[in-house]
């Protein structure tokens, strides 16, 4: 079967390897001008690292999978990293259990059912039920008005703007879930790795990888219509038009429906009405670093950013020519009028947030600093999230399917999770190819 894959990020390259694996000819077509989707990289001055950050944790194992099968797992670095609580315009730890029987900003009642909510949640293995539950009603009930409000509404707003009050609990089920699983592997320590030169090692070995099995990468060659034709598929490139047996698309929901206009207007509409999560995110290279902590949650609301994650404590800073790198995201609705705020504008906004937060951080220090966007990061799992997406499967196209990011129902965008819904896809893509010879 000749296969076309719309997208090169870690779903489309997942797919291509296992496909290309049994025999098939496959073509990826990616629109930018280097594989990888959100997590490519990019210059940061004279540094080449990730434009957003990432972690591979040792519970991560369709993610070690894929390294090891293009030759890289064994290069990973595993490191004991820190986490930072800032929250009354305070800075303290939140690394172990014992710091987080002393949080500062609850007392001992309220620390006691925070610990008794995460045990429970990590206990629980039916996550459905918890998508009709929304996440303030579940939070609430388990840890209490006080705590919800002093830590659990501020991290949910971090992670997913003012939209967290659409999301269900079984969002923050799916995190705790990730969060236990890891710490159980690493023997209760949170051991966090990554490949040394970033994920721009890992794609450089895919794309090797791909070469040498007879994939084709057509990188800059964006996608602009996906047409059905008989039983076979024409795709529309800037660079002209090619035919295909099967074409699975793996960006985003939206651009689906803009791709693929012979869909049936149940579809598109299924497709379009996805809720999606933006981002603005700063990444600087500083002269020296800001703290000790991998990450720092933020409990207060007047700063401009979400969260600090300081990369440098967990790369080698001789990674990045021993200067500290710092990610600041803002996760936001890309309908908010912060994101088409200028680089400049974000950069002023960011930079007096660190001086709030850091007494000794100076703006000389900054030696770059870039800022990335994203309109479409994740999905928001909204209530009964897992009937509201559609299928691998088009229900109006036979040969088109749908392996994206917004079939992860019960969690947020990670890169193990997206290697995942790759790995569970292929088996459907092979079984139909059986059902038709």
């Amino acid at each position: 079967m000749k296969w076309g894959i719309v997208g090169g990020g870690v779903i489309g390259l997942t797919l291509a390897l296992r496909l290309s694996s049994q025999g098939h000819d496959v073509t990826i077509f990616e629109g930018s001008s280097t594989i990888g989707g959100l997590a490519r990289p990019w210059e940061q001055g004279e540094i080449n690292w990730d434009r957003f950050y990432h972690v591979i944790l040792l519970s991560d194992t369709y993610t070690r999978r894929v390294l090891r099968d293009i030759g890289v797992e064994s290069e990973l670095e595993w490191v004991e990293t820190r986490t930072g609580l800032y929250a009354g315009g305070r800075l303290t730890s939140l690394s172990n259990a014992a710091e987080y029987l002393r949080l500062p900003v609850l007392n001992l009642f309220e620390r006691f059912r925070l610990g008794l909510t995460i045990f429970y949640a990590s206990k629980i293995r039916n996550w459905k039920k918890l998508e009709k539950i929304p996440v303030e009603q579940w939070l609430t009930s388990l840890s209490g008005a006080g705590t919800f409000n002093k830590l659990w509404r501020p991290l949910l707003r971090a992670k997913l703007g003012e939209s967290w009050q659409e999301t269900s609990a079984a969002f923050i089920w799916a995190t705790i879930q990730r969060l236990y699983a890891a710490r159980r592997t690493g023997l209760k320590k949170e051991m966090f790795g990554y490949l040394p030169g970033g994920y721009a090692r890992a794609f450089t070995s895919f794309e090797n990888r791909l070469d040498n099995m007879g994939v084709r990468l057509k990188t800059g060659k964006k996608i602009e219509e996906v047409r059905n034709k008989n039983s076979s598929f024409i795709l529309r490139s800037t660079e002209g038009e090619e035919e295909f047996d099967r074409v699975v698309m793996t960006c985003s929901n939206s651009r689906i429906a803009q791709l693929c206009p012979q869909l049936n207007p149940a579809e598109q509409t299924l497709l379009k009405e996805t809720p999606y999560q933006g981002i603005v995110c700063a990444s600087l290279l500083l002269k020296k670093p800001l703290a000790e902590y991998y990450l720092t949650y933020l409990m207060d609301n007047d700063l401009p950013f979400t969260a600090v994650i300081e990369m440098t404590t967990l790369i080698d800073p001789k990674q990045v020519d021993g200067k500290a790198l710092v990610y600041l995201p803002r996760y936001i609705d890309a309908r908010d009028p912060f994101f088409r705020a200028s680089d400049s504008e974000v950069e002023e906004f960011f930079l007096a947030g660190l001086e709030k937060m850091y007494s000794e951080f100076r703006r000389q220090d900054v030696e770059a600093f870039q800022v990335a966007r994203e309109t479409e990061v994740f999905p928001v799992p909204v209530l009964e999230y897992s009937k509201k997406i559609p299928p691998i499967r088009s229900r109006s196209i036979q040969g088109l399917y749908f392996v994206t990011s917004a079939q992860i129902v019960n969690g947020t965008l990670n890169v193990n999770d997206s290697i995942r819904i790759a790995e569970n896809a292929v088996a459907v893509l092979l079984s139909d190819k059986e059902n038709d010879t």
